[in-house]
């Protein structure tokens, strides 16, 4: 029968699917026999259960047999014949199983949009001008010294503004919630900008084998996730008091960098590095406002089994995020996850719209990945895994990863297309 289209949805699609009642006979036939090879019933040898007493007895779970073995069988041939392509599972509704009659139902499902992607051509990119200040090199430059900093022990006196304090430390939440903290010789800075307030008041004035106890309130914004927001009892010990000793910028400290025979060497290579970043960052944050425009420039209806799946990975990825900063399954056990997904419906829905866009300008621009790409990611992730290419390639062909990996790289050949065309 021919397919309805759901008012008011251009991605919604209903068939209406008939299976003729001799395959529906033959079906409950052949499940006949397999449950009569099994069945034990008293009475009855293994084997020899008339089939009669099987249909009798086993009617319900016949019949759910016959609708699992049938239903997506037929369902995928009339798709077929239909030239229609679901996206999503079908909901089967009113569904008709009656002795000596066809088998009929409804499914509703989902397609693609019929789309075409217009004014990509148009699209331009904002020029950006990178500068690189001497002020950002003597920065970097500095950051540098902090990086080799040494420490070195004083002794006869106790802790002072701008010295460090060595010292271990264990902390339990005052809440009950979370877990302790515990950390051996960590260095906190006396009035340091990055040490929390709590630690330079208590531990000021301290001499090496001296304990503290406080509390320290930690922002709701706290970088350790495991600390934002909370409250921590602290008790710490003084393992040593040390100062700070920055290099000299001199030709030594060049050389120990590297291949650098002097500090100005260093100085070229800072601004390289940092025009470089800029360039990248600039290219990336115009790539992102094309991809933007191209969206905003088409409008259409996105499946709702798309944005679902594409909640699934941001989900996905906001929880593991949060398991390597620390937070506990039993944390993320308590956490509102219908919330979650609401939040994450809107750029769900535009990261699904960027996709197919980008999808169709890659067709219409004939973009492909050749096989020696494809070839080089999977090496790259096989590095990154500590595993041979030959397992990874295997584990990707059989969980569609291939695919996956390979649409993500033409996706970025046509931002990049996109990025190029609109200089």
């Amino acid at each position: 029968m021919s397919p309805t289209e759901t008012k008011e949805s251009t991605t919604k699609r209903e068939i209406q699917v008939e299976i003729p009642a001799q395959e529906v006979a033959r079906q409950t036939e052949s499940l006949i026999q397999k449950y009569q090879k099994v069945a034990r019933l008293p009475g009855f040898r293994t084997g020899h259960v008339p089939p009669s007493i099987i249909r009798q007895r086993f009617s319900e779970e016949i019949k759910t047999d016959v609708v699992e073995a049938l239903v997506p069988r037929y369902f995928r041939q009339e798709t077929e014949r239909l030239g229609m392509h679901p996206i999503s599972q079908p909901r089967v509704t009113d569904l008709h199983l009656h002795d000596g009659e066809p088998l009929r139902f409804k499914a509703a499902f989902e397609v693609l949009p019929e789309m075409k992607v217009e004014g990509y051509k148009d699209l331009r990119a904002d020029k950006v001008e990178i500068t690189v200040t001497d002020a950002d090199v003597e920065q970097a430059l500095a950051d540098l010294r902090e990086q080799h900093a040494s420490f070195h022990p004083v002794e006869g006196r106790a802790l002072a503004e701008g010295d460090f304090a060595q010292v271990s430390l264990d902390g339990t939440p005052k809440s009950g919630e979370g877990q302790p903290v515990h950390m051996d010789e960590v260095l906190v800075e006396i009035g340091g900008k990055n040490t929390m307030p709590e630690f330079t008041e208590n531990l000021r004035a301290a001499n090496v084998g001296d304990e503290r106890t406080f509390d320290v309130n930690y922002p709701e914004d706290a970088q350790d996730k495991r600390l934002a927001g909370k409250t921590f009892s602290y008790t710490v010990k003084v393992q040593a008091i040390k100062q700070k000793s920055l290099p000299e910028l001199n030709e030594e400290f060049a050389k120990q960098l590297g291949e650098f025979s002097s500090i100005d060497d260093i100085r070229k290579r800072i601004h390289e590095q940092i025009e470089s970043e800029r360039q990248h960052q600039a290219e990336h944050e115009a790539k992102d406002k094309l991809v933007l425009e191209l969206v905003r420039r088409n409008e259409f209806e996105v499946p709702d089994a798309l944005i679902e799946h594409q909640i699934d990975i941001r989900l996905e990825r906001g929880l593991r995020a949060l398991a390597a900063q620390g937070l506990t399954a039993e944390q993320m056990k308590k956490m509102d996850l219908q919330r979650l997904r609401a939040g994450q419906r809107e750029q769900a829905i535009q990261d699904v719209k960027a996709s197919l866009l980008l999808e169709k300008v890659a067709d219409e621009e004939k973009v492909q990945v050749s096989d020696e790409e494809l070839d080089r990611e999977v090496e790259s992730l096989a590095k990154q895994t500590k595993q041979t290419a030959e397992a990874v390639r295997a584990r990707l062909t059989r969980d569609g990863g291939l695919d996956r990996i390979r649409t993500r790289i033409r996706n970025e050949k046509t931002i990049e297309f996109l990025y190029r065309q609109s200089a």
